[in-house]
């Protein structure tokens, strides 16, 4: 497996990249959790949350997998919403609150260096965040440590880039514009784990997958919030000169063109989703 060098101003670089998108989520939180409803309750049913389980979501970004979470282990069980980004923290905290989740709580935690004690946690959850970490190994080991014996873990990464057109499209528009591949050799992005079988050796269970398509009205539409959720990609785009934005844009277009219908645009996307049991 390939991993980044981990060097701390890497992994400082990373997380303040994080932090200065969370607004994005944010404002996109509804349709990312509209999006994911079959994955979400796909991740709760393999890591079995029921009625007074101790929940973690890792790399929760705006919460929608572990509030849905805390709405089923109320009234007896609790939820910790974590990420490296107080920003995307906050942002959690306060969509929980607006949906009356009392059980609901926030920590800001590295999930390759969860700082909480060993065996504390029945489940652990994270969607679409393991494939960011630089050293993957050391997260799912840090995941099995915090997890009770009999815990259960589940998570979710993006399948392979050439299923994923949704996302692929705007990267491979941007490589070719800017003449370097995206994100940059050494740098984990959406598709690091997008190959079943690394995912399956990585975290020792069966792999699964889930389709997970994406619709938006108008190319428009499409274009505005994928640039504003992919991480680094948006703060590469927010640097460009407008003309080498609009050369971008057109790449991009042209590429969509096969997905679209009377309605919009209709890209398939798949996920993979791997469970299993705590204990080290």
């Amino acid at each position: 497996m390939i991993q980044a060098s981990n060097t701390p101003e890497l992994a400082a670089g990373l997380h303040a990249m994080w932090a200065a998108v969370a607004a994005g989520w944010g404002d996109n939180a509804d349709e990312v959790d509209q999006r994911s409803t079959d994955l979400t309750e796909r991740l709760l049913d393999a890591a079995a949350i029921s009625s007074g389980t101790r929940v973690l979501e890792l790399a929760c970004g705006p919460g929608g997998l572990g509030m849905a979470a805390a709405e089923r282990v109320w009234p007896d069980g609790e939820v910790v919403l974590s990420d490296v980004a107080a920003e995307m923290t906050a942002i959690a905290a306060r969509r929980a609150a607006e949906r009356g989740l009392a059980n609901v709580t926030t920590r800001e935690l590295d999930l390759e260096r969860i700082a909480e004690p060993d065996a504390s946690y029945d489940a652990v959850l994270c969607r679409e965040g393991l494939m960011f970490a630089l050293e993957p190994e050391r997260a799912v080991a840090e995941i099995r440590r915090v997890l009770r014996p009999e815990g259960r873990f589940a998570l979710a990464v993006w399948g392979p880039r050439d299923r994923n057109p949704w996302l692929g499209i705007v990267l491979d528009a941007v490589g070719a514009q800017l003449g370097a591949p995206v994100p940059p050799p050494g740098i984990p992005g959406p598709f690091a784990l997008g190959d079943p079988a690394q995912l399956r050796e990585l975290v020792g269970a069966e792999v699964d997958e889930v389709s997970v398509p994406l619709h938006a009205d108008s190319f428009d539409v499409w274009w505005s919030r994928t640039t504003a959720l992919a991480g680094p990609l948006s703060k590469m785009l927010a640097v460009q000169p407008p003309d080498t934005l609009d050369a971008i844009r057109a790449r991009a277009r042209e590429a969509a063109r096969a997905y679209e219908t009377e309605d919009g645009l209709h890209f398939p996307g798949v996920s993979l989703m791997a469970s299993g049991r705590g204990g080290r």
